[in-house]
């Protein structure tokens, strides 16, 4: 069974309302096993791939989830877009819980997590200026208007390890470096997406401020799954409405990644390099 659109969902949203026809699908790639099943099936007329990022029942740390098996898996689907949905914290004022940022840049802040797919003899070296697709970010702010939900399009997404949250130290100089919001997912996910020439953006959905904020002490653990429920709410509402009305046809150059990318000389990728990713690079080499 085969998708033209992958969704991940993160803290909070472990299933997709709305689906169709669905069935599950154990999809086992080279790097092992993604973080749960996919959940395939019609979503606002199209063929839909729907991960938990933590897996049901939030079993997956951070630092442990296993980035690429989980975007390839989506590839040997036929997945040519993925719509990330992911809890994050607020580092500007004006980025409120139950507001959604869309950013279009990331900062790394992670330590020595797997995020290419390359090596092993075959070089290849992404254009990673731009990290979100513009045509998905476009589709995702309009399904946001649309569905009422208080959208900013643009900013920085920090990337950091966890699974602690910031110090207050930590937090204020990202504020100093002009960064909007905090996660621990959406970089190696962005990274290699582009790396299988997938079109990827964020919905970034606040669920507090980061302890930078003089009134996050007061925040209660009740006021934040709540916060998480009604973000899970209206993410489902948003990313629906997105899958609709997202044109059949990408105008975009994610498409093209790996046009220029690959340094390696062609005769010289080992055969079992050349095996384990031509489903990635097979129409380059």
């Amino acid at each position: 069974m085969k998708a033209q659109i992958g969704i991940i969902g993160g803290s909070g949203l472990y299933s997709m309302p709305g689906f169709e026809l669905q069935q599950e699908m154990a999809v086992e790639t080279p790097w092992g096993w993604p973080s749960d099943h996919y959940v395939v099936g019609k979503l606002g007329g199209k063929q839909v791939a729907f991960l938990a990022r933590h897996g049901r029942g939030h079993r997956i740390s951070p630092s442990e989830l296993n980035f690429r098996a989980n975007i390839y898996g989506f590839k040997s689907l036929g997945v040519e877009r993925i719509i990330s949905v992911s809890a994050v914290g607020s580092l500007k004022e004006e980025h409120r819980p139950l507001d959604f940022v869309i950013p279009d840049q990331f900062f790394d802040r992670t330590r020595g997590r797997a995020s290419t797919f390359f090596g092993d003899g075959l070089v290849v070296h992404i254009g990673f200026s731009d990290p979100i697709c513009p045509q998905m970010a476009e589709a995702v702010h309009q399904a946001c208007l649309a569905e009422g939900v208080k959208a900013t399009r643009g900013g920085t997404y920090l990337c950091m390890e966890g699974p602690q949250f910031s110090t207050k130290a930590e937090s204020n100089v990202y504020r100093s470096w002009g960064m909007d919001v905090i996660g621990m997912t959406n970089l190696q996910e962005a990274k290699l997406a582009r790396e299988a020439e997938i079109c990827y953006v964020t919905v970034a959905m606040v669920t507090d401020y980061d302890c930078w904020h003089p009134d996050h002490d007061a925040v209660t653990v009740a006021q934040i799954i709540g916060n998480l429920v009604t973000n899970a709410e209206n993410a489902c509402k948003v990313v629906a409405r997105a899958v609709a009305e997202l044109a059949d046809a990408r105008a975009c150059k994610c498409s093209s990644a790996l046009e220029h990318a690959i340094l390696t000389d062609r005769s010289l990728v080992p055969e079992a390099t050349r095996k384990k990713l031509a489903l990635l690079v097979g129409k380059y080499l």
